[in-house]
C-alpha cells in the first residue's frame, strides 16, 4: 500500500474528513503538552478521546488498555502523535482492535482491521511512521510486531515539532536515522528501491545536520524530518542489521538512548566488515558488497562517522573493565538481526567490538 506523506499539521482536518472519521483515538506521548501543534489538534471539530497511558518502552498491558478504550468509546480512526513509541502503540491498537479480547493478542492471527491510522512523528529519527514494525514489551521481553497493514497509510510531517526537542535528543534521533540509512544500504535484503531511499536519507542528513543541530534552522529541520522518513521507508524493505542488533543491550545496561547506542556500534561493525569481506554472506557476493561499501564511503567513511560522534560529544559508556558486562552484551545479541548483516559476525568478533565500545 502506497503511503501518503502530507506536509504540515494543517492537513490533519482534511485527512480526517476524507476518511469519514466520526471519532478518533488520539494516541499521544509525554511531549504533547509542549508541542506547537497541540492547539491546532485540540481545536479540531472531530470528536476524539485521548490515550496516553504508556511509557517510552510500551508494555503489552498498556496497549490492551488502549484497545479497550478505542472500542469502548466507539472510535473509528487512530491519530498517533509522538515519537516512535507513540506511533508503535497506535499501530498495535489498530492491529489488535478487532481481535478476541479474552485471548492474548500476541498469539492471535494478524490481519488488516481496516482501521485508518494517521501518524504525526515528533522526532526526526525512528522513521516509525513509514514502517510495518512496532515494538512493545511482554513479560519483560521485547516483542517485535510485524504486519504490512500497520504501516500508517498517512503520515503528516511538521517540522515545528522539532523546535522543542532537547539538543541531546535531536542528536540521538538524527543519528538513529543516519544509522538506519547506512545499514539498509548494505543490508542483504536491499533492493534498488531501498538503496534509493537510503541514499536520499544519508545525503540529506549529511547536508543538513550542521544547520539542524548548531543553528536550529527551520529549513534544515524540514529536511532532516524528511530524511528520517526516507530511512524508515528503507528499513521497511530491508530491516536493520548488526549495529541495531548490538545496540539494544547497550540501551538497557547503560541507559543509553537508542540512537546513541546504535551510533556507538555502527563504525565498529563497519570497520570489521571492511577487514573481513571474505566472510560475506550476501548472495550477490563480496565484489558487490565492496562496491556498496565504496558507494557509502563516497558520502561518509567509518572514520568520518567516528569523528562525527566526537564532534557531537556522544560519549562511550564506561564498563569500568568489568568483563562480565562484555559477556552479557555478547549473549544478548539477537541472531535474527545478524542474519541481515552482509558479513558474518562470530561471537569473538562481536566481543572485540564491544570491548572497543565500552572499554576503550
Amino acid at each position: 500500500m502506497e503511503q501518503r506523506i502530507l506536509s504540515g499539521i494543517g492537513c490533519l482536518e482534511a485527512a480526517l474528513k476524507e476518511l469519514g472519521t466520526r471519532k478518533y483515538l488520539l494516541v499521544r506521548d509525554s511531549s504533547y503538552p509542549y508541542l506547537s501543534i497541540r492547539n491546532y489538534i485540540d481545536a479540531l471539530p472531530a470528536p476524539h478521546v485521548v490515550f496516553d497511558g504508556f511509557s517510552s518502552n510500551p508494555l503489552y498491558e498498556d496497549v490492551c488498555k488502549g484497545v479497550a478504550l478505542f472500542n469502548r468509546e466507539g472510535c473509528d480512526t487512530i491519530v498517533a502523535v509522538g515519537g516512535g513509541s507513540a506511533i508503535d502503540v497506535g499501530k498495535c491498537i489498530k492491529l489488535f482492535s478487532k481481535m478476541e479480547p479474552e485471548q492474548n493478542f500476541l498469539f492471535q492471527g494478524y490481519k488488516d482491521t481496516g482501521v485508518p491510522l494517521i501518524a504525526v512523528p515528533t522526532t526526526a529519527g525512528t522513521g516509525s511512521e513509514s514502517t510495518r514494525y512496532a515494538v512493545i514489551y511482554y513479560q519483560g521481553k521485547k516483542q517485535s510486531i510485524t504486519h504490512d497493514s500497520i504501516r500508517p497509510p498517512i503520515a503528516i510531517l511538521d517540522s515545528s515539532v522539532l523546535k522543542t526537542l532537547p539538543l541531546y535528543q535531536k542528536k540521538c534521533t538524527m543519528l538513529d536515522a543516519l544509522c538506519q540509512g547506512i545499514e539498509s544500504w548494505w543490508s542483504v535484503n536491499s533492493t534498488q528501491e531501498s538503496k534509493g531511499y537510503s541514499r536520499l536519507a544519508v545525503e540529506t542528513i549529511l547536508e543538513n545536520m550542521d544547520a539542524y543541530i548548531r543553528d536550529n534552522d527551520e529549513k534544515a529541520a524540514e529536511k532532516i524530518l524528511l530524511a528520517a522518513n526516507f530511512a524508515g521507508r528503507a528499513i521497511n524493505i530491508t530491516q536493520t542489521t548488526a549495529p541495531h542488533a548490538m545496540s539494544y543491550k547497550l540501551t538497557s545496561l547503560y541507559g543509553l538512548p537508542h540512537g546513541h547506542a546504535v551510533a556507538m556500534c555502527l563504525p565498529e561493525v563497519w570497520e570489521y566488515m571492511l577487514g573481513h569481506l571474505e566472510r560475506c554472506v550476501d548472495r550477490r557476493g563480496p565484489a558487490y558488497l565492496k562496491a556498496v561499501l565504496d558507494e557509502i564511503a563516497e558520502r561518509i567513511t567509518y572514520e568520518r562517522f567516528q569523528k562525527l560522534l566526537d564532534q557531537l560529544e556522544m560519549r562511550r559508556p564506561a564498563a569500568k573493565g568489568r568483563e562480565q558486562e562484555i559477556e552479557i552484551l555478547v549473549d544478548a545479541v539477537n541472531p535474527v538481526r545478524l542474519n541481515n548483516n552482509p558479513v558474518a559476525l562470530p561471537s569473538d568478533g562481536i566481543r572485540s567490538m564491544y570491548e572497543r565500545i565500552v572499554l576503550k
